[in-house]
């Protein structure tokens, strides 16, 4: 190994394995058009080439250990320029098309070449969408949004990057409220609970990825399901209508709300799919990738990249199981599914079972190696029905190298899940890209409609209860 190799972290190693591949999707709508050579003018003066990972390659020694190792950029190499003619003109609409592309470029089988450095950037220039792509090895969706966004600029004030908001977690500050009060026996049962909780959820973990699965229905994937075609649809929903419903109940978050819509989405696109054939509370589990840096949220790119800092660039993240419960939807009062996710999510963050997660996997790696830790984590994917991440984009509305950013959205390569739900929010909207195993779930606009109509039934029954 070379002075300036650097090895693979143990979670970037865990994603080149053939069983946990991925690329991670960001995409950015424009509206204005494109103009190439401004792309690239922007791409070197970015922070993107001054990252050490964005600019080297990934090598294998003699023993077969992965190092980065510094190497030449050139930037043609990384533009991927789709042309008007290259476009599939038989889309219903601009949305359908770039959707289209995607799905095509999260087949697993559709990776990045390992003889440049692990990114590239498709231009669809008829859309006006930018498609960055992205090896998981190089880091978590938190650091590279945090890498995409300090390129933009404030729309209104062009002088000043994004302001992102970082809103403390009910979780935290109610341990600091517990912390603080004088009743020692209120801190010693918040103590027990989350003790309690912490075994119950780590035995829940180690069975998923011994041989309990959830059960069959017209959602499940498996295994080699990661492998099929892909369809991709977009749900979009208002920050201010998630706010409107999480305000109907005491201490609801608008991620409370979104699960809740999830829950209720589901239940409704099952009710079409299975009128007859599911059981009323029949469990649905999804695997969640939380988090664990030490400010919440998306983080500034100067503190991510500072050797010092506690918001060290990389995967940093837990998994956690969450359980959304089947329920007719026709006998449903929609706002239950909403008291139901809180009291499940609030669990959750009481039992610390993503840091537990986070600290399992880490050792597993450092002791059994990526290709253990690898069928683990597959295993648990093949046992579980969906896969959910959530990142927080900035309020205002921004722009790049001077042209409004009209959209953001992310994806990930395909999994053994047949349903993988990434959402955004950006200006006031949350966009949610469901992607499926088209051979199992055919419909899915329908499915993100589902979605939408959920949280649209979830406000009305709030304004009435007002």
């Amino acid at each position: 190994m070379g002075r300036e190799d650097e090895a693979l972290t143990p979670a970037g190693r865990l994603f080149l394995q053939a069983e946990m591949k991925q690329i991670i999707h960001c995409v950015v709508g424009l509206k204005n058009p494109i103009e190439t050579e401004i792309v690239k003018e922007e791409i070197r003066k970015s922070s993107l080439l001054q990252h050490p990972r964005f600019s080297s390659l990934m090598v294998r020694d003699e023993r077969g250990v992965e190092h980065w190792r510094p190497t030449q950029i050139d930037i043609d190499r990384h533009l991927i320029i789709i042309s008007d003619s290259d476009s599939d003109s038989d889309s219903d609409s601009k949305e359908d098309s770039v959707n289209q592309y995607l799905a095509d470029l999260s087949i697993q089988s559709n990776g990045l070449s390992m003889e440049k450095p692990l990114w590239e950037i498709h231009l669809l220039m008829a859309h006006r969408c930018l498609i960055f792509r992205i090896h998981h090895s190089l880091g978590d969706g938190i650091s590279l949004m945090s890498m995409l966004l300090a390129s933009c600029r404030k729309l209104n004030n062009p002088d000043q990057p994004p302001t992102l908001h970082h809103p403390t977690t009910t979780s935290s500050s109610s341990r600091r409220r517990t912390l603080n009060n004088p009743n020692i026996m209120i801190w010693i049962w918040n103590v027990a609970v989350t003790i309690w909780f912490g075994i119950v959820f780590a035995i829940e973990f180690v069975l998923r990825g011994l041989w309990m699965r959830d059960s069959n229905t017209g959602i499940t994937g498996g295994a080699g399901v990661e492998l099929w075609p892909r369809k991709i649809a977009t749900a979009s929903f208002s920050i201010q209508h998630m706010k409107s419903v999480k305000n109907a109940v005491p201490n609801a978050t608008v991620n409370d709300v979104l699960f809740a819509v999830i829950s209720s989405g589901l239940s409704r696109y099952l009710d079409f799919r299975s009128p007859n054939g599911l059981r009323d509370g029949l469990q649905l589990t999804g695997l969640a990738m939380v988090n664990l840096r030490k400010q919440p949220g998306l983080q500034e790119l100067s503190n991510l990249m500072k050797s010092n800092s506690g918001a060290r660039w990389g995967n940093k993240f837990g998994m956690i199981l969450l359980p959304i419960y089947y329920h007719r939807s026709s006998n449903s009062d929609p706002l239950e599914y909403l008291k139901r996710a809180k009291a499940m999510i609030d669990r959750k963050k009481q039992s610390l079972e993503a840091h537990f997660s986070y600290k399992v996997g880490d050792l597993v790696m450092s002791t059994l190696g990526p290709k253990f830790a690898s069928s683990l984590n597959y295993r648990i994917l093949c046992h579980t029905s969906f896969t959910i991440s959530n990142v927080v984009g900035p309020q205002e509305e921004i722009m790049i190298g001077g042209n409004p950013v009209t959209f953001l959205r992310a994806n990930n390569s395909a999994l053994p899940h047949a349903l993988i739900l990434n959402m955004v929010s950006y200006a006031g909207r949350a966009d949610m890209q469901v992607q499926v195993a088209k051979d199992i779930i055919p419909d899915p606009d329908f499915l993100a409609k589902c979605f939408e109509d959920a949280l649209l039934e979830m406000m009305e029954r709030a304004a009435a209860k007002i």
